[in-house]
């Protein structure tokens, strides 16, 4: 029977505000992804006014949908490096301390966007930006995996998808807020408050446990635990962990060992199948996307706060359910109903817009983006602080958080230059296609955590390479169990 979390509290109701209010404010870090994702949507309506058609640009011959590329996709090449260093920076130096670092990068990047003298200066503040991003997409879900116990880390982990759908929303009234002077400044600007608060609450919150217990501070590992666990069930996490660190050899090479293999296939599949089916390319474009149906500019951006709106209650209903249904059912589930939403909205774009056609593309792309928020969305980065080793959890989020930023470039970069050579109606099939490839992905390989120790995870992966070099395995385990 699964413990709830008074019963694996030392203290009731402290320990539950304590835990509640540490993940509450680590999640600040997808809060700044999901406001950066939301606010450059808008701002891309009006740059153009500025900076798409400087005489700089214009000597390079590039067309203003190029530019919107680069802009969007200037975030993510550095979210691509932040990624690839954030999570061996995490094992190195602490998780906290990588928070209160991205957060002031964070700052300064908002800042460097908000008083761009030209359009290469806010392109570079949105590498500054991405850099932070691609950081905090790794270290906020570690963090919150180490210090969450098991019964509810499912919940408390899909807390930082949760703020990356509350950072859309927030951008998405900011942008409603500017869009009648158009000032996309202060929109862009805007991002320095969420940096100020994370970097505010994280200054009064502990470190991680595991970190400490692996770095040598086994009695400061204890002190935080107690907040949240009984004295025996310190004890007996803390044992889990010395064994789990006993068995391990730390390092990048540990993630190459063949027992981490099928850990490392479903993170790195999840990571590139999250942004191949094409989510943030929806959400980076949906008032362009909105805006070929017919509504105006600002009624586009008033659309974008209803899919917002959509986003974060289906994500809301995932972390109600995510430690009772379980992350294979969410997960399966969400793919199906994407499924579905692409090939209606190809259908739609295909008869023609205008009319209730209109709406009915903006009601799918609701769905779609409703669907991706109760399974894709926060199993994904749920899952990716579960099901590898401790002593390289950070290195191997961050691997598989690198092939996430890296395909989610791909698409910023080539969306709407694909709409433009096939068609949107075709590119929304073709979407179609690689999220039912996801679908079967998912159901093949990826395992069920729910209600576990992450030493317990880790234990699954062990016995299951070890039984298969004997000749002993009968195909039964956790990883694509239901």
């Amino acid at each position: 029977m699964v413990p709830t979390l008074s019963e694996s509290s030392a203290d009731g109701g402290g320990s539950r505000r304590f835990i509640y209010v540490t993940a509450a404010l680590a999640a600040l870090n997808g809060l700044l992804f999901g406001f950066d994702t939301g606010v450059i949507s808008g701002a891309l309506l009006y740059v153009h006014s500025d900076f798409l058609v400087s005489p700089a640009f214009q000597s390079l011959g590039l067309g203003a949908g190029v530019v919107k590329e680069f802009i969007v996709s200037g975030t993510l090449a550095g979210a691509i490096v932040g990624a690839a260093v954030g999570g061996r920076l995490a094992d190195a130096f602490g998780r906290r301390r990588l928070i209160l670092a991205g957060a002031a990068v964070f700052f300064g990047g908002s800042l460097v966007m908000a008083a761009a003298s030209d359009v290469y200066w806010l392109i570079g503040g949105r590498v500054v930006v991405g850099l932070a991003i691609g950081v905090a997409s790794v270290v906020g879900p570690l963090y919150i995996s180490e210090i969450a116990p098991p019964a509810i880390r499912g919940s408390l982990v899909s807390f930082n998808q949760l703020a990356v759908t509350i950072g859309i929303l927030c951008a998405y009234f900011v942008n409603y807020a500017f869009s009648g002077a158009g000032a996309w400044r202060y929109m862009l600007g805007a991002g320095m408050v969420p940096a100020a608060v994370l970097a505010l609450g994280m200054a009064y919150m502990p470190e991680s446990p595991r970190w400490l217990f692996e770095n040598g501070r086994a009695e400061r590992a204890r002190q935080i635990l107690r907040r949240s666990h009984s004295d025996e069930q310190v004890e007996t996490e803390i044992a889990e962990i010395r064994e789990a660190q006993a068995q391990e050899e730390a390092g990048l090479a540990e993630l190459l060992k063949p027992w981490v293999r099928p850990a490392l296939v479903v993170g790195i599949g999840l990571a590139i199948f999250q942004q191949v089916t094409g989510i943030n390319t929806v959400i980076y474009y949906a008032p362009t996307i909105l805006n070929q149906t017919g509504l105006s500019a600002s009624s586009s951006i008033i659309a974008t706060v209803g899919i917002g709106l959509i986003n974060v209650a289906m994500t809301v209903v995932a972390i109600a359910l995510v430690d009772r249904v379980g992350r294979r059912k969410l997960l399966l589930t969400g793919l199906g109903g994407m499924v579905v939403m692409l090939a209606i909205l190809g259908g739609v774009f295909y008869v023609g817009l205008g009319g209730a056609l209109g709406w009915a593309a903006t009601v799918c792309l609701m769905l779609f983006v409703g669907s991706f928020a109760i399974g894709l969305g926060p199993v994904f980065w749920l899952l990716i602080s579960e099901i590898y080793p401790t002593s390289v959890r950070g290195s191997a989020m961050g691997a598989a958080s690198l092939c996430n930023w890296a395909a989610n470039l791909v698409m910023g970069l080539s969306f709407l230059s694909i709409v433009d050579a096939i068609g949107t109606d075709y590119t929304f099939w073709a979407l179609g296609v690689l999220t039912l490839v996801a679908l079967l992905f998912s159901n093949r390989l990826v395992p069920e955590t729910k209600g576990r120790t992450l030493e317990e995870i880790e234990a699954d992966l062990r016995e299951r390479y070890l039984t298969q070099q004997s000749g002993e395995f009968d195909g039964e385990s956790d990883y694509g169990a239901d």
